[in-house]
């Protein structure tokens, strides 16, 4: 049982999971069935039985099927794959992430693939300017890659590789089916946005990072600092006493660790220094969420089993489990 204050959440011991299983964001199957594979090994159990939550789930995974339209019905838009049907499932993901938000829980995504993050993020974001008159989140994105890319810069078109674009507001659409539905109130500020892990980042994408002073944290940098002052140099330029959505992509560690994910890169992140990033933001006590995404258990000859113990770890850690 963690013993940190938790500053921003009014119900800390309180936990609000949705379980998303979707996998429109990019083109390989499987990482929809991650959520019931980490619910599966016992994951939910542990944080109630190991770490004294409360946890509110209703129980389903969510492939939000009503929301999705035909593919001849979900044309490319400026060169995106799916956008509509990523865009309706995130703007119902939204509301549910909001709706527990709202309420001062705790909230863990387990998807799916990393569009996701565009509900789950715009959901605790709009909740924490209602619950905290106007505050700003910030949003710590640990993940190989920037995901940044707008539309025009994206080479495949996949969304996945955009959520940062949309949620920063450096990318929009008016569009009502094609994220229209994002207003200021769902989106964060470059200045509250830090990454860690990066290693394989497009060429439009470092430019992006450079003309918005996007602070980020590559490989090189934990190589050359060591993970503990990367840790403290990223909470720093956050601020103390900002609220924290933490967004974990599972292919930020080396595929040692987490080798069944849908795009892994050599030279990662160990399962200890992903276990110590989520341990250090959760005792700052302003952590209020956490999405954990790009899982594949479909991937079983490559090494699903350590994939999911890996991911299980790392929504512990976060959610105030130790060593000692």
């Amino acid at each position: 049982m963690s013993t940190i204050p938790q500053r921003f959440l009014s119900k800390p011991k309180h936990l609000g999971v949705v379980a998303v299983g979707f996998s429109g964001g990019q083109c390989k199957p499987g990482v929809d069935a991650a959520p019931d594979a980490l619910i599966q090994v016992g994951l939910l159990n542990q944080l109630r039985d190991d770490l004294d939550y409360e946890i509110h789930h209703d129980n389903n995974v969510h492939f939000y099927s009503d929301l999705i339209p035909a593919e001849d019905a979900d044309p490319d838009v400026r060169g995106m794959k799916k956008p509509r049907a990523v865009s309706a499932v995130t703007e119902r993901l939204s509301q549910q992430v909001y709706e527990h938000a709202r309420d001062g829980k705790f909230v863990l995504t387990l998807g799916g693939d990393h569009s996701i993050a565009i509900g789950t993020i715009s959901g605790t974001a709009k909740a924490i300017r209602e619950r905290l008159e106007g505050r700003e989140m910030a949003v710590i994105w640990v993940d190989a890659h920037a995901d940044i890319n707008t539309p025009e810069t994206s080479g495949s078109g996949n969304i996945h590789g955009m959520p940062l674009a949309f949620l920063t507001g450096l990318a929009k659409e008016e569009k009502k089916d094609v994220f229209g539905w994002m207003g200021g109130d769902h989106r964060i500020s470059v200045r509250k946005l830090v990454y860690i892990g990066l290693r394989d980042v497009d060429r439009a994408e470092k430019k992006i990072l450079r003309e918005n002073g996007i602070k980020a944290f590559s490989m090189h940098d934990i190589d050359r600092h060591g993970i503990g002052p990367v840790v403290e140099m990223a909470l720093a330029h956050i601020g103390n006493d900002t609220p924290i959505h933490l967004s974990f992509d599972v292919d930020a560690l080396d595929p040692q660790w987490a080798p069944s994910t849908g795009t892994p890169v050599r030279g990662g992140l160990t399962l200890r220094e992903g276990d110590f990033i989520a341990e250090c933001v959760h005792e700052t006590g302003n952590l209020i969420a956490m999405d954990l995404v790009e899982v594949n258990p479909s991937l079983e000859l490559i090494g699903a089993n350590e994939t999911i113990r890996a991911g299980c770890s790392l929504v512990r850690s976060a959610l105030g489990d130790t060593l000692l």
